[in-house]
């Protein structure tokens, strides 16, 4: 029993700690913890709604990204849609314009021919006449007594 009673007097002299430190821990709660908290918690507050505030100008960012992305390959097709034109227009006019040189030149070369058919039948005719006047000049000569007169000499 003693114990108990020692037990009993150690608990009243305890109370007076107890309610001091339960006032110390009011106290230090009010003073420091509550303001240090709500310190705390603004700042979290602040820094989360940057974080968002953020996070929502990475996805504009990546929105605007993509857009632009997609228009550079919308407007690189289309350039190379315009150069395939433009080539295939080239091709066209070096094409028309290699057949009216080939057309020209066919008309050049017929016209050639036909100015060689010309000569040469002019030729043929020409010819035709002269060997006429020349065998009858060498059917005279051969056939026809040489004129009386000194006759060649032989070695002069």
């Amino acid at each position: 029993m003693q114990t108990l009673v020692a037990l009993g007097d150690i608990l009243v002299k305890a109370i007076p700690t107890f309610i001091l430190v339960w006032i110390l821990f009011l106290y230090v709660s009010r003073v420091f913890l509550n303001p240090l908290q709500s310190t705390l918690r603004k700042r979290y507050e602040s820094t989360e709604g940057l974080r968002q505030a953020a996070d929502a100008r990475i996805g504009q960012a990546e929105h605007k990204t993509a857009a632009y992305q997609e228009a550079l390959q919308t407007n690189s097709a289309e350039i190379y849609r315009q150069q395939e034109q433009d080539r295939q227009r080239a091709m066209e006019q070096r094409t028309e314009i290699l057949r009216q040189a080939r057309e020209k030149a066919e008309a050049r070369m017929a016209s050639a021919r036909q100015e060689i058919r010309q000569d040469a039948e002019e030729a043929k005719k020409i010819l035709q006449s002269e060997s006429e006047q020349m065998a009858q000049w060498i059917t005279r000569a051969v056939l026809e007594p040489a004129p009386a007169g000194p006759a060649p000499r032989a070695g002069s």
